[in-house]
């Protein structure tokens, strides 16, 4: 566009030249010679004019002349601010949301089972890069943190004694007595020759070894009727004297100091430092390798389910107008906090790569993104100075002779 733009150029000053030298001759020639020493200047002009704002002119410091390169800085910025003010607003990134319909759009894509399955590759990535980035030990020191925090060192006397309560009075523990004495009364009657040896173990060497059996005989069948009564009356007195002592005992655990620091001391017993440490080691241990294991199979049930959840999802932000209201709100709240916190950081790295561009790289990449328009400028001030000189000629010729 240069090289047809300056072809112009040269062109009309050939035509100038030679009409300026014929026109005496064939006195029509004073009008292409006007037209072609207008267009001349007109050409000139906006030669000058294009070359002045991205350079000096012919390598001459004339003012005014190499605008963009002088005023880099200034355009980065001011080109900076045009952008925080006229496109990074809430009203503006909200308005464009709404129009979007984000929601929508992702629960179509997301409905689709290509959708879901990119979802799930991304997310996969994700978990493996996660877990290769974590630190297996800093991992396990936050969890035993916070099972210290939340489990160890918070009594368990109160807590406990609450939870027994309400177990006790909705009598849930019922079932619980009612295995323990039907276990032990089917092996009462399984086993009589235990509850014999037993007797005759604790009998007085000088009693006759009938006189045990009998007594062992006696012994089981009483103990066999005992438990066949406390399994068929759910009010046996064994039951309620139970009950009252798990009541007790509940109530206990929440305002008995000894109780609760008996409590306290088994508990100690059962999670000392070592075994914490060793629990935290193999739960991590145990949720990697899970984890690991899920991601890299993509038919594992977490992979199935996690993509019926998306697709699921998807398909409700399609299907249920107020879910995809709701979406699109959350959007629009979290893009206008980002605009409202960030802009000016957002804005400010159009400014700041502005100014780390090369003065003369700057003016070369605004000069090759708008250049073919700003040869046309170049070509037109050429046609329209041509038909100005014309007009101007002949005007003039008209008037003055």
């Amino acid at each position: 566009m240069k090289l047809v733009a300056t072809g112009l150029l040269v062109l009309l000053g050939i035509i100038f030249v030679i009409a300026f030298a014929l026109q005496d001759r064939y006195p029509w020639l004073q009008y292409v010679r006007a037209a072609a020493e207008g267009g001349m200047v007109g050409a000139l002009a906006d030669w000058f004019a294009v070359t002045a704002l991205f350079k000096h002119p012919l390598g001459l410091k004339i003012p005014h002349t190499a605008i963009i390169p002088r005023n880099k800085d200034q355009i980065g910025a001011t080109l900076g601010d045009f952008v925080e003010d006229n496109f990074l607003s809430d009203e503006v990134v909200k308005t464009k949301l709404d129009s979007i319909g984000i929601a929508q759009r992702a629960g179509a894509w997301l409905s689709r089972s290509e959708g879901a399955e990119r979802v799930a590759t991304e997310g996969a990535a994700a978990i493996r890069g996660i877990l290769r980035v974590l630190d297996d030990e800093a991992v396990r020191d936050v969890l035993e943190s916070m099972f210290r925090r939340h489990v160890v060192d918070v009594p368990w006397g109160p807590p406990v004694g609450r939870m027994a309560e309400r177990i006790f009075e909705e009598g849930h523990h019922h079932q619980l007595v009612d295995l323990l004495v039907d276990s032990l009364n089917d092996w009462v009657h399984q086993n009589p020759e235990v509850v014999a040896r037993l007797v005759a173990e604790r009998s007085p060497s000088w009693v006759p070894s009938f006189l045990d059996d009998l007594v062992g005989d006696r012994v089981q069948v009483e103990l066999g009727r005992f438990l066949d009564a406390v399994q068929d009356d759910p009010n046996h007195q064994v039951r309620r004297s139970l009950d009252e002592y798990l009541r007790g005992l509940a109530s206990d655990l929440q305002h008995d100091p000894g109780a609760m620091a008996k409590a306290e001391r088994i508990k100690e017993q059962v999670l000392d430092d070592p075994r914490v440490k060793e629990l935290m080691a193999q739960t991590w241990a145990t949720i990697k390798g899970a984890l690991a294991n899920a991601v890299d199979d993509p038919d594992s049930e977490l992979t199935a389910n996690f993509k019926s959840a998306v697709q699921d999802f998807g398909t409700r932000l399609v299907a249920e107008p107020e879910l995809a209201a709701k979406v699109n709100a959350y959007v629009g709240d979290a893009a206008g906090y980002l605009v409202r916190t960030y802009r000016k950081d957002i804005a400010g790295v159009i400014t700041e790569t502005v100014e780390r561009w090369d003065a003369q790289e700057t003016s070369e990449k605004i000069e090759l993104q708008v250049g073919k328009d700003l040869q046309f400028i170049r070509i037109n001030g050429t046609v329209v100075g041509s038909l100005a000189g014309l007009a101007i000629f002949s005007v003039a010729h008209a008037i003055f002779g």
